[in-house]
């Protein structure tokens, strides 16, 4: 079973580089997709930064070894594969149906669906504290939609339609992140991704129209180059923040991810109103968002919280004894 290194400032600094490249992701992907289908996006992503890093790993004659895994290692491998190719393709579905912040938010499902997960599989912890950050995240939702909400409930338009994708999209990540994290007892994690990203580029090839980049514009051109580049980066940081730090530890961080897209998107539409819209969304639902967020970081640091309130209790007791 995999543990962490106990470099907890370094695992926080990745965790945060994460979230912040994944906070901007979906501005720039949104313009993207006004031209190119989400499977050629997704493919031209994991090619490139699958190119780079074997190039990078080739270079310093650190290719991974497949003999080191063994069967369930290998099962692994295509279980990591599958899931994060479903969640590329699954997420820019869903995106061209929403505003990256709706997008974004809907998203912070996944870290809380990856820390119940691990709670079986890596046996961390589930306390009377995460069960309330569950109730508040919850709640968080019902503020964030409250204009949409009828709609989400009664009816399968676009709007329930990209929200239900999303969901998808996020349910499937955490396959890939708990097989990921396994994977670190084999391989360090630029190996990890190196694979994954090359085996689903190669799995997507038969659907992708690579000629579809011809189409951009200039400025979106770059932001291709620069979505492939961000895939590199904040994938990486996030394999190497969980070789560092815990799953709780890292997904209370990755709270934060929705927070960076909405002052992303307010930033953008300000400066380049062309280009970016600003959300169509109300104080309520401003405050579900953060609502959302807060509850997101309780769940993940529930354990953390009721062991230091206990420690504070005993402190306490042995004082007045």
């Amino acid at each position: 079973m995999h543990t962490t290194s106990g470099r907890w400032v370094y695992g926080l600094l990745l965790a945060l580089l994460t979230a912040l490249l994944w906070g901007i992701l979906p501005i720039k992907l949104k313009q993207v997709l006004q031209v190119m289908d989400p499977v050629t996006v997704t493919w031209y992503r994991l090619l490139v930064s699958g190119g780079l890093l074997f190039a990078w790993l080739g270079a310093k004659r650190q290719l991974p070894s497949f003999g080191k895994l063994g069967p369930k290692g290998k099962g692994l491998v295509a279980v990591a594969v599958l899931g994060l190719m479903g969640n590329y393709v699954l997420y820019l579905i869903g995106l061209r149906l929403l505003s990256p912040g709706t997008a974004q938010l809907v998203v912070q499902v996944g870290p809380v669906l990856l820390l119940v997960a691990s709670v079986f599989v890596f046996k961390e912890r589930f306390s009377l504290g995460q069960g309330l950050g569950l109730v508040v995240l919850i709640g968080g939702f019902g503020l964030f939609f409250n204009q949409r909400l009828e709609e989400l409930l009664t009816s399968l338009g676009t709007y329930t339609t990209g929200v239900l994708t999303i969901l998808l999209a996020t349910s499937i990540w955490v396959f890939y992140a708990l097989s990921q994290k396994q994977l670190l007892t084999a391989w360090h994690s630029q190996q990890v991704m190196m694979v994954i990203y090359l085996s689903c580029a190669a799995l997507l090839t038969p659907w992708v129209h690579p000629l579809e980049a011809l189409q951009l514009t200039p400025l979106q051109g770059w932001l291709l180059l620069a979505c492939c580049l961000n895939t590199l980066v904040a994938y990486g940081a996030f394999a190497e923040a969980l070789a560092h730090w815990e799953a709780s530890r890292v997904s209370a961080t990755l709270a934060l991810t929705p927070l960076v897209t909405f002052v992303a998107v307010a930033l953008a539409a300000w400066v380049w109103p062309d280009y970016v819209h600003a959300e169509d969304i109300n104080a309520l639902g401003y405050l579900g968002a953060v609502t959302v967020v807060l509850g997101s970081a309780l769940v993940a640091l529930g354990p953390s919280l009721v062991a230091g309130w206990r420690a504070r209790k005993a402190r306490l007791a042995q004082v007045h004894q």
